[in-house]
């Protein structure tokens, strides 16, 4: 039991996998740090200065105002946090954009030489297709 254990958790498959899982998170920890610290900032200024995380709305009613998210929590009012949802499809697009750059530039180094011509055959088969030929006539 030990020896099958030991032959799956080192086969090639199960090695590949985890290091594309470490790798993920990983670069998910990148791509983060990229939305929150480099583009919303800029989407913000664009936008007039809107922080998408702060976005929220009060199902608590009117008569609850919140100046932000985190106050709102705090209290435990429930809100609808569509500003975090906007965050996080911006991630996704990101995180889709590059990694089919990714995908097209490992395709682009992986383009297969064009096919080689066959291979001509052994003289002996031309020697007997040529016998096959004439006897044929």
């Amino acid at each position: 039991m030990l020896k099958e254990f030991k032959d799956f958790a080192m086969r090639g498959n199960l090695i590949d996998m985890a290091v594309g899982i470490i790798m993920g998170v990983a670069f998910g920890g990148l791509v983060n740090s990229m939305v929150n610290d480099i583009i919303m900032p800029i989407v913000g200024k664009v936008t007039g200065g809107v922080d998408f995380s702060n976005l929220f709305i009060n199902l608590s009613g009117p008569q609850e105002q919140f100046p932000s998210l985190k106050a709102a929590k705090d209290a435990g009012a429930a809100t609808i946090n569509y500003g975090l949802f906007i965050n996080l499809v911006i991630n996704f697009i990101i995180v889709a954009f590059v990694m089919f750059l990714l995908i097209k530039g490992m395709n682009k180094m992986k383009k297969e030489a064009p096919a080689a011509a066959p291979a001509a055959p052994p003289r002996s088969e031309v020697l007997l297709a040529e016998i096959r030929d004439l006897l044929k006539k």
